[in-house]
C-alpha cells in the first residue's frame, strides 16, 4: 500500500507537525518511522519538508518531498505557552567553539544519557552463587582472585581465571556535568559485547531549543580533496548557509564563499599544518598541540567544522582555557587533519578530554581509538588520571567502551602466576597503569560482566568467548602510539595567570 501525501488535499502541513515519513535505508526494507516537521520551503514550485525522525539521531534528518509523507496518520502540534523572545528572535545564544554554557538551572546533556553501569553485587549470604556470563560459559580460560586492597577496592588475579572484586569506598560525588561531548563514529565492531545501534540513536528532549539550530545549514564542506556532508547544525555566518559548498582551507580551516576565493587565499596561506607544536611524529602520523589563547582564529574555525558533526552542544568563542591536540596525515602536500581533541588546560574534574572527533573521510579507520590512547599518554605523562567529559555520545561511549575493554583485557591477559599462585592485581593498580580512571575500569568490568562470585569471593571471570574476540580486535588495531615518539611536556597552568 503506498502511503502518500494527497497532492490535492487541503490539509496544509506545519512546522511541529508528525506523521509517519518514508524513510529510505540502504540496509533494510524502507520504513515509515514517525517523525516531525521542523521546516517547510517551496522550490520551484514544489513543497520541501525538513523532517526529523523521532528517536533517531539528528544526522539522520532530511529535505523530503511531499510523496513521502503518509497524510493519514497527520499529527497536529500541540498548543503550547509562546517563550519570551529577544527582538522578534528565539532565546538562545548562537553557539561557538567549545565550552557549554554553565546555568545554574539543571543543564540538559550535550549527547544521549547512557544507563549507568549496574552496580557491584553485594555480598550474597551464600558461599556460593551461579556465575553470570554474557558469553556461553565454555571453557574459563582466565580468571582472577581478588586480594583485599588498602583502600577496599578489589584486586584482580592473572592465572587466567577471576578476581574478586571489593566496592570502592564511596569517593567525592560527581555532579552530571554539561561540557562539551565526544563524538566518534568508528570502530564498532571488535568482538566486544553489543553496540549501540548505528542507524538511529535515542536522543534527549530538544523541544526547547531554538528551531533553527535543530536543522542542518551547511549543505556541503571541501575541504582539502575530501566533500564532507554536514551532520548538524553549526554556527557558520548566515549568509554562507545559503551557499551550495562552503570552501576550507585545509590547512589553517579558514572558510571561503567560492572556488575562487580559495584559490586566491591558498596563493597567500603558507601553512601546511597546523599552528603550534608538533609533539609527535611515527610514520606518517603526527600530532599538534594548539593553545587556544595563541592561536584563537585557529581554533574557532576547528571548532566551527568539528560542530558540523557534534550535536548537543552549546559553544560560544572563548577558546582560551583549551588545547586542541589535532591529528594529521602526513604526505607531499602538507600534514592533512584527520581529527582532534581538546582538553581544559585545568580540569577540576580529572577530564583529559572536552570534545573529540574523527572526520567522516577517517572514520571506521582506527583513528579514534588512536586519539583516545593519545589523550592517555599525556595523561601518563602528567601522572594523572583521566576521563572523558561526561555524558557521552553514542558513538562515543562505543569508541571509550572499546578502547577501555581492549586496554583493561590487555593488562588481565598479560599477568603471570607469582609463585604457583594466581596473580593478583588491584583496580588502582590498573588505573595507575592505565591512567584510565577508576570508576571507568569498574564500570568497564561490569560492562563485560567479569564479575561473578565464586566460594566466598568476588572474581572476575574471562571466558573463552571474551579472549577470542579480545585477540579477533587487537588483530585490527595496526596502528597504536609510540610512546618513544611523544615529546610532550606537561605545564603547570594553575601557575600561568590567566593562561
Amino acid at each position: 500500500m503506498t502511503k502518500m501525501a494527497d497532492s490535492g488535499s487541503s490539509v496544509e502541513i506545519v512546522e511541529g507537525c508528525r506523521l509517519p515519513v518514508l524513510r529510505k535505508n540502504q540496509e533494510h526494507e524502507d520504513e515509515w518511522p514517525l517523525a516531525e516537521i521542523l521546516s517547510v520551503k517551496e522550490v520551484s514550485g514544489r513543497k520541501l519538508y525538513y523532517v526529523h525522525y523521532i528517536d533517531f539521531n539528528k544526522r539522520l534528518d532530511e529535505w523530503v518531498t511531499a510523496d513521502r509523507l503518509d497524510m493519514k496518520k497527520l499529527q497536529f502540534p500541540k498548543k503550547e505557552a509562546k517563550t519570551p523572545t529577544k527582538n522578534g528572535l528565539p532565546g538562545s545564544r548562537p553557539s561557538s567553539p567549545e565550552r557549554e554554557v554553565k546555568r545554574k538551572v539543571e543543564p540538559v546533556p550535550l549527547v544521549p544519557q547512557v544507563p549507568p553501569a549496574p552496580p557491584v553485587p553485594s555480598l550474597p549470604t551464600s558461599t556460593e552463587a551461579s556465575p553470570a556470563a554474557v558469553y556461553p560459559a565454555a571453557r574459563e580460560t582466565n580468571t582472577f582472585k581478588t586480594r583485599e586492597d588498602h583502600d577496599q577496592i578489589s584486586s584482580l588475579t592473572t592465572n587466567g581465571t577471576a578476581r574478586r572484586l571489593i566496592p570502592s569506598q564511596p569517593g567525592r560525588k560527581r555532579k552530571a556535568n554539561c561540557g562539551p561531548a565526544d563524538e566518534d563514529s568508528q570502530d564498532s565492531s571488535d568482538g566486544i559485547p553489543s553496540a549501540p545501534r548505528m542507524t538511529g540513536s535515542l536522543v534527549s528532549d530538544r523541544s526547547h531549543d531554538d528551531i533553527v539550530t535543530r536543522m542542518k545549514n551547511i549543505e556541503c564542506i571541501e575541504l582539502g580533496r575530501h566533500r564532507l556532508k554536514p551532520w548538524y547544525f553549526s554556527p557558520y555566518p548566515q549568509e554562507l548557509t545559503s551557499l551550495p559548498i562552503l570552501y576550507l582551507c585545509e590547512f589553517c580551516l579558514k572558510y571561503l564563499k567560492s572556488l575562487k576565493c580559495l584559490q586566491r587565499h591558498l596563493t597567500k596561506c603558507n601553512l601546511r599544518h597546523p599552528p603550534g607544536n608538533e609533539i609527535y611524529r611515527k610514520g606518517t602520523i603526527s600530532f599538534f598541540e594548539i593553545d587556544g589563547r595563541k592561536n584563537k582564529n585557529y581554533s574557532q574555525n576547528l571548532c566551527l567544522l568539528a560542530k558540523c558533526f557534534l550535536d548537543h552542544k552549546t559553544l560560544y568563542y572563548d577558546t582560551d582555557p583549551f588545547l586542541f591536540y589535532v591529528m594529521t596525515e602526513y604526505d607531499s602536500k602538507g600534514f592533512h587533519i584527520v581529527g582532534y581533541f581538546s582538553k581544559e588546560k585545568e580540569s577540576t574534574e580529572d577530564y583529559n578530554v572536552a570534545c573529540i572527533l574523527t572526520l567522516p573521510p577517517y572514520q571506521r579507520r582506527g583513528y579514534g581509538k588512536l586519539l583516545i590512547e593519545f589523550s592517555y599518554e599525556l595523561s601518563k605523562v602528567e601522572g594523572k588520571t583521566g576521563t572523558p567529559e561526561k555524558p557521552l555520545s553514542d558513538l562515543g561511549l562505543l569508541s571509550y567502551r572499546s578502547y577501555w575493554s581492549q586496554t583493561i583485557l590487555e593488562i588481565l591477559m598479560d599477568l603471570k602466576p607469582d609463585n604457583g599462585e594466581r596473580p593478583q592485581i588491584t583496580i588502582n593498580e590498573i588505573s595507575e597503569i592505565t591512567s584510565v580512571k577508576k570508576e571507568d575500569v569498574i564500570s568497564t568490568l561490569q560492562y563485560l560482566n567479569l564479575i561473578n562470585y565464586y566460594k566466598g569471593q568476588y572474581i572476575l571471570t574471562l571466558s573463552e568467548d571474551i579472549v577470542d574476540g579480545h585477540e579477533r580486535a587487537m588483530q585490527k588495531r595496526h596502528t597504536r602510539i609510540d610512546p618513544k615518539c611523544l615529546h610532550f611536556t606537561p605545564k603547570d597552568w594553575s601557575k600561568r595567570g590567566k593562561w
